[in-house]
């Protein structure tokens, strides 16, 4: 059964019109006829299986027949400071780390930062990432959309009220047993491709952050979310 991401109120027995992004994927792409189902999810936890009802030239309506409050995040929280990196590696990222269950994503900028981005006039690439998270959260069953912040300076983003848990992925660095008195809500940051330099590093320890090593190899900036984030629910789940 396909699975949509809806920005409207869903409720058991009511009639809803299908967003021109929904209308076009199920409808006009997947040639959806009435009867057919789907499920539907709008970001606020749970969802709901609807039926087509009515189709037009342009727009359609389901009826929601059912709810299930399956959540499906994860037992821990987790804002990611990613520093941005050029190509379809940041669209990795994101996905991925949606699939993983990532809470917020707070782009940054550092040393050795690929990107500079202004999204006064760049909302674009912004609206797109944000699109990438909603295609990942359809596919893998998330029912919470994780936001994606707006980019920033890493100097800036230190000195924000962060969680208390705080990590950061330091190569090289002696290994802290990080996990061991982690909590439920996390701060997690990672350089970009060449890493963060020694100088932000001692920054990010001054602000809190506990260097943490993930194994004897040097992890692509858009690996590192990836293994980290699999640690992280691994542990989690089972303590």
């Amino acid at each position: 059964m396909p699975r949509f991401y809806i920005e409207a109120d869903l409720t058991v027995g009511t009639t809803v019109e299908l967003t021109e992004t929904v209308f076009h994927h199920w409808v006009k792409v997947l040639r959806a006829q009435i009867g057919d189902s789907a499920t539907l999810f709008n970001g606020r936890g749970g969802e709901f299986e609807a039926n087509l009802t009515e189709i037009s030239k342009k727009t359609a309506s389901v009826a929601i027949r059912s709810s299930n409050p399956a959540d499906r995040t994860p037992p821990f929280t987790t804002v990611l400071g990613q520093v941005m990196s050029k190509g379809d590696r940041m669209d990795y990222v994101i996905q991925k780390a949606t699939e993983l269950g990532v809470t917020t994503i707070q782009l940054l900028t550092s040393e050795r930062c690929e990107m500079r981005l202004k999204y006064d006039r760049d909302q674009k690439k912004l609206d797109h990432w944000q699109a990438v998270v909603i295609a990942a959260c359809e596919q893998c069953g998330m029912n919470r959309i994780p936001e994606i912040l707006p980019p920033v300076p890493l100097t800036d983003w230190l000195q924000q009220n962060l969680p208390a848990t705080r990590l950061v992925l330091a190569p090289n660095k002696r290994q802290q047993n990080v996990l061991t008195d982690a909590q439920t809500d996390l701060a997690l940051l990672i350089g970009p491709e060449g890493g963060l330099s020694e100088a932000e590093i001692d920054m990010a320890n001054h602000a809190g952050f506990k260097n943490w090593c993930i194994g004897e190899r040097i992890l692509r900036t858009e690996t590192a979310p990836v293994v980290a984030l699999s640690i992280l629910n691994h542990h989690f789940s089972t303590h």
